[in-house]
């Protein structure tokens, strides 16, 4: 396969390969690495010193520089593109071929093809995952299943929107000038080359969600690629579409900036909670004990801190024109009557809650969920695609507030809890080593996020030698302990012992250390899995 000499392609060719790497999508990279990529590692380095800056006792506030841009009540975003009006059910997953037709045809109004935390970044994966979006807007995807049960499209499939990595991820498999391409203009470039004007000309768009942004300059640079790149393609101005997830702690001081700088391009904001816990833990880990967070499972979004998030990010988009979307649910369907019941009685209350809130829309991971979540906000919503007009101007939120994690209603972390977040981490990270990055694990389907607010919370936990319910005081034997004993069960269920002893070693070098490494996706965990074996 020919190519421009600027670009080196390290992966394995598969079959169809070359219909995504084609000379002409390779150097449409290459000219958005040429004129972004400089810019995007600059804003790494800005989010390093800002990191620094507040682990050495700093704190976080509403920006003094931009109050202008919030109080300005004026200014509007783009909104909703064809196919984005209403929002009320989306569904998350990676983009594999079964998923694509499943997701597609699940009665979701939305579906988050999802190249980041569903994804494990091997080259086949993304480079396929490309191709399942080609034949899937050209409506020719269909899947066989070893039993012979056909998959394909139906007549009235989501609308797609595709999440590509964040901007702290690279791409190994692809060299520009000598160096890795950067992973989020690779998932965003590809996509748009082959699919933005087929999508177009079907009636929808090309539409995007971008993760872990941590302030409104990351945005800015967001907004002009995709001004960049529609001028390149010929592609009308401001025919992009993007959701931005407010995920990190920083970013929710800044969710009007964030909407200002992409006001042109701009859909709305996303509520997403355990990166945004991760997000917590990670930015005040040298600031003691008082943000140590309990268990996982009781950071429910009715927590203090988390119903502010939500709020203000309602508001904030409403005063906009822009959708709020809610949350996560990640409960899978049982066998089980009794437990099923259980889990779907816990997602109709949180999507309850949401749609009551003034969310346009919430997220679920599979379609066994669909038509809870669709129930909830049809109570909310009846015949109308959003409710832009709850402005919600009851909600006042102060960085107090958003930073108030002493004002929890539940009490200590438990012994179970720490042993549920050594279990769900070390099979998510034995699962994502073998390439899948959307995981079943206990009822739940989890991906990269969950292993984030599980690692970290075993390493705040241990750091500050915190005092678990039952009395015991967690300390890194403890965690080795408690570690070793998964390793057995795991390797008893019959797993296969190489992954599961890579996991072990990434979490016992990450949960266990005297920092708490500032990682944001797996791909950190694969880099540092390198590390690790170099130097050993």
């Amino acid at each position: 396969m020919s190519q421009p000499s600027r670009i080196e392609v390290l992966g394995a060719h598969e079959d169809r390969f070359d219909e995504i790497l084609t000379p002409e999508a390779l150097a449409f990279l290459a000219r958005l690495h040429e004129r972004f990529a400089a810019r995007r590692t600059a804003l790494l380095a800005e989010r390093d010193r800002r990191r620094a800056e507040l682990a050495n006792g700093g704190s976080l506030d509403f920006l003094p520089g931009t109050r202008a841009v919030r109080e300005d009540t004026t200014w509007r975003v783009a909104g909703a593109g064809p196919g984005l009006a209403d929002r009320r059910v989306e569904i998350t997953g990676p983009p594999e071929r079964r998923m694509t037709v499943n997701a597609l045809n699940s009665g979701a109004r939305v579906w988050l093809a999802d190249f980041e935390d569903a994804t494990a970044p091997t080259w086949h994966n993304l480079v396929s995952g490309q191709l399942n979006l080609v034949d899937a807007v050209e409506r020719r995807i269909d899947d066989t299943t070893p039993e012979g049960r056909r998959y394909r499209i139906g007549d009235d499939p989501a609308t797609i929107v595709v999440r590509p990595r964040g901007w702290h991820l690279d791409e190994q498999h692809l060299l520009i000038d000598g160096r890795p391409a950067v992973g989020a203009l690779v998932d965003f470039g590809l996509y748009l080359f082959h699919c933005g004007k087929p999508q177009i000309e079907r009636g929808s768009g090309p539409y995007f969600y971008l993760p872990k942004l941590e302030d409104h300059r990351e945005a800015r640079l967001w907004n002009e690629v995709f001004a960049f790149a529609q001028a390149e393609l010929g592609i009308p101005h401001g025919t992009i579409r993007a959701t931005v997830l407010i995920e990190t702690i920083t970013a929710a001081f800044e969710m009007d900036e964030i909407l200002y700088e992409l006001r042109e391009h701009a859909a709305g904001l996303n509520a997403g909670r355990w990166d945004y816990l991760f997000s917590l833990i990670k930015t005040f880990a040298r600031h003691g004990p008082r943000y140590v967070l309990p268990d996982r499972a009781t950071l429910t979004m009715t927590q203090p801190f988390l119903r502010a998030y939500t709020d203000l990010l309602v508001r904030t988009c409403h005063r906009r024109g822009a959708h709020a979307i809610g949350g996560m649910a990640a409960a899978i369907p049982q066998r089980d009557p009794a437990a099923n019941a259980v889990a779907l009685t816990k997602v109709r209350a949180d999507k309850e809650r949401e749609a009551g809130d003034g969310f346009d829309g919430s997220w679920v991971a599979h379609p066994g969920l669909v038509a809870t979540c669709r129930t909830a906000f049809d109570a909310v919503l009846d015949d109308r695609p959003n409710q832009l007009d709850r402005t919600r101007e009851d909600v006042e939120v102060t960085a107090a507030d958003l930073l108030g994690v002493h004002r929890l209603s539940v009490g200590l972390p438990t012994d179970q809890g720490l042993r549920s977040n050594i279990a769900v981490a070390l099979r998510y990270l034995t699962a994502w080593l073998g390439g899948s990055g959307a995981v079943a694990v206990f009822g739940l389907m989890e991906d990269v996020a969950t292993a984030e607010i599980a690692r970290c919370q075993i390493w705040q936990w241990q750091h500050h030698c915190t005092r678990l319910t039952g009395g015991s005081l967690v300390t890194p034997d403890m965690v080795r302990r408690l570690i070793d004993r998964e390793r057995a069960t795991l390797l008893a269920e019959g797993a296969d012992p190489t992954p599961v002893d890579d996991a072990v070693r990434i979490l016992e070098d990450t949960a266990l250390g005297a920092e708490l490494p500032a990682f944001l996706t797996t791909e950190a965990y694969a880099r540092h899995l390198v590390r690790i074996r170099t130097a050993a």
